[in-house]
């Protein structure tokens, strides 16, 4: 019994450790639309400090940002500029939730929040978090998120997110 509590113990530990939960760091950003194929490819910096605080900022294309800053939502992408107050937008919400809770390490609450199912794999040192819907997707809500994380250090080194609109947003993390 002892064994199985200490085994348990080292998983969750472990689990834990793969969740890296403070990023500042380099992203580039691969955004397809699957209906039309167009594709744009950007880059910027990711500052994340473990909570709600998330700030993308830009370089290709200059200028654009995606910040969250408590409840708020900062866009400034394809030359459309929004403030949102998540807790007034329910799509918003879900969306800032998602991400947060995934780069937190806290998948199943991303997977509940998303009517989706979770499966965590591991590989050749990379863990592979893969959150897929079961069903009808909340509106705002995701098709799939994966995530994966580098099991050495426990750094995402990619974030792929499936809207239900047919949009694939790939990250790839520095």
């Amino acid at each position: 019994m002892k064994h199985t509590i200490l085994i348990i113990i080292t998983l969750l530990f472990s689990s834990m450790a793969l969740a890296q939960q403070t990023y500042d760091t380099d992203f580039t950003q691969t955004h397809v639309m699957k209906i039309s194929g167009k594709t744009k490819n950007k880059a910027g910096h990711l500052v994340f400090n473990g909570s709600d605080q998330l700030s993308m900022q830009y370089t290709t294309p200059e200028s654009e940002y995606f910040i969250i800053d408590g409840n708020m939502v900062k866009i400034n992408m394809d030359g459309k500029k929004a403030e949102l107050d998540s807790e007034k937008v329910k799509m918003v919400k879900l969306q800032r939730s998602t991400l947060l809770n995934c780069l937190l390490g806290n998948w199943e609450q991303a997977a509940q929040d998303n009517n989706a199912d979770l499966t965590v794999s591991e590989e050749k040192g990379q863990r592979t978090v893969l959150i897929k819907a079961k069903g009808k997707v909340p509106r705002g809500g995701y098709n799939s998120v994966e995530m994966t994380y580098n099991m050495a250090d426990g750094k995402m080194t990619k974030l792929v997110l499936e809207e239900a609109i047919g949009v694939v947003n790939t990250y790839e993390i520095k």
